[in-house]
């Protein structure tokens, strides 16, 4: 079985260690592609279904990257996971660039760059 191939702006589920009931979470891969065909680890945004939206926070529309409902990416939550939490294949098509883009800010604002 070959390993699965993530790229950077795709969402996949993931296998939550630890749960009696192994729950999957939705995460954003944000890592260079490059890295992700190199490493075993990937760096993932989680996205939950519901939460307070603030600063280091994005919403994503229900849809958009495979999502089955609106979610909120928490960006102060920059997580490396290993290939092997990967389950399945991407949910759907790649997000729009511009969101990308805002995750980036908010994970610089999380780190305390000042962004306007």
């Amino acid at each position: 079985m070959q390993p699965p191939k993530p790229r950077r702006g795709e969402i996949w589920n993931l296998s939550v260690p630890g749960e009696a009931d192994p729950a999957l979470q939705p995460a954003l891969i944000i890592s260079e592609d490059v890295r992700n065909g190199l490493s075993d680890g990937l760096i993932v945004i989680p996205a939950f279904s519901s939460g307070r939206l603030g600063p280091t926070r994005v919403p994503i529309a229900g849809g958009c990257g495979g999502l089955a409902g609106d979610s909120v990416l928490f960006c102060e939550e920059v997580t490396r996971v290993g290939r092997d939490a990967l389950s399945g294949g991407p949910l759907g098509p790649r997000v729009p660039e511009r969101l990308l883009q805002e995750v980036m800010r908010a994970i610089r604002r999380a780190l305390g760059e000042v962004i306007l």
